[in-house]
Formats: structure tokens, C-alpha cells, sequence
């Protein structure tokens, strides 16, 4: 039996483990398993592996959803926050977006979207690290960058809750940003 809070979409390869762990050979090893499936869906958008993979599976998944297994759970609350960059965290997100930009262009005309996935996503990692806290983004223009009007939101909105003896939950896609 294998249990996950986490969608197995995130790529293939998860999925193979969790298969091999509970019913080992099913999906092949995971060299025969990346070669029948995790390439052809992952790079290459095969519609048929992936209908055929998840025919194979289908009997084993049993997908469920919070509100079918925590009926006593209150809906969740969301606030939306909107944090201003400010002096030189914005100057750094700004020289970051504007070179960016010109390096995801350069990709696109010299190797066109199927090719520069990568530089798109890398771009788009440097952008959202710089948002969260400058001393998330490993490069030279980032080094002593203090400000991160994000973190200081954050801090703030704890300090209250903390206050008011809440349980809080913090969630960042980025562990570097929670040992921070």
C-alpha cells in the first residue's frame, strides 16, 4: 500500500517508484519503464502511452478528494496579499527580468520553443527567487541584496497571528526560503 498527499503528476518517475515499491515489475524497471513511458509522455506528448499507462494503473489508483475523507475540515480561506518590491530588491528584479528577457528571446530565435524550455523555466526560477528573498537567487548581482519586502510581509503577518495563539502552516516551494 502506498499513500501520497502529493499529486504523482509532478513527473513519471514518481510514479514508477511508488509502482515498484508495491507491486514490483508492473511497470518494468525504470529503464524499460522511462523508454515504454516516462519519454515519449513527458518529451514527446504521447497521447497513446499515456492512455495506455493509465489503463494499467487505473486498478490500482484510488484517487480521493479532502472534502470525500475530512467532512470536519471548514472550507479554505484564502487572502491575497500583493507585496511591493521595493530600493534594491526591485532594482535587482529588474535587471534580472529585463536580462532574462533577453536571454529567453535569444533562445526562441536561435533554437525555437520546443528547444528552449529550460532557459524559459531558469528565468522564470531566477524571477520568483527574487520576488520571495534576494539571497535565494545564486548570482553575483544578488550578494548583498538585503531587502525582501516578502519575508518582512510574512514576518509580520506571523508576529499577529502568533499573537492571537493561531496555528500557522507555511508552504514555500523554495526550502532554502523556510530555513530563511
Amino acid at each position: 500500500l502506498c499513500l501520497t498527499g502529493t499529486p504523482l503528476e509532478n513527473h513519471l518517475g514518481e510514479l514508477w517508484a511508488q509502482f515498484d515499491f508495491a507491486l514490483p515489475g508492473l511497470l518494468g524497471d525504470e529503464r524499460e519503464f522511462s523508454r515504454w513511458y516516462r519519454t515519449p509522455i513527458e518529451k514527446h506528448r504521447d497521447l497513446t502511452k499515456a492512455e495506455r499507462l493509465a489503463r494499467r494503473i487505473s486498478p490500482f489508483i484510488k484517487r480521493r478528494t479532502k472534502a470525500e475523507v475530512a467532512f470536519d475540515l471548514p472550507p479554505k480561506t484564502v487572502m491575497v496579499r500583493t507585496v511591493e518590491l521595493e530600493g534594491r530588491q526591485r532594482e535587482l528584479y529588474e535587471s534580472l527580468r529585463v536580462a532574462m528577457h533577453e536571454r529567453v528571446h535569444e533562445a526562441l530565435a536561435r533554437r525555437g520553443m520546443a528547444q528552449s524550455h529550460i532557459v524559459v523555466l531558469d528565468a522564470l526560477l531566477k524571477l520568483r527567487q527574487a520576488c520571495c528573498d534576494p539571497r535565494l537567487v545564486k548570482l553575483d548581482a544578488a550578494a548583498g541584496v538585503q531587502e525582501s519586502a516578502k519575508l518582512d510581509e510574512l514576518v509580520a503577518m506571523l508576529e499577529e497571528l502568533v499573537a492571537e495563539d493561531r496555528h500557522t502552516l507555511v508552504f514555500s516551494q523554495f526550502a532554502s526560503m523556510l530555513e530563511l
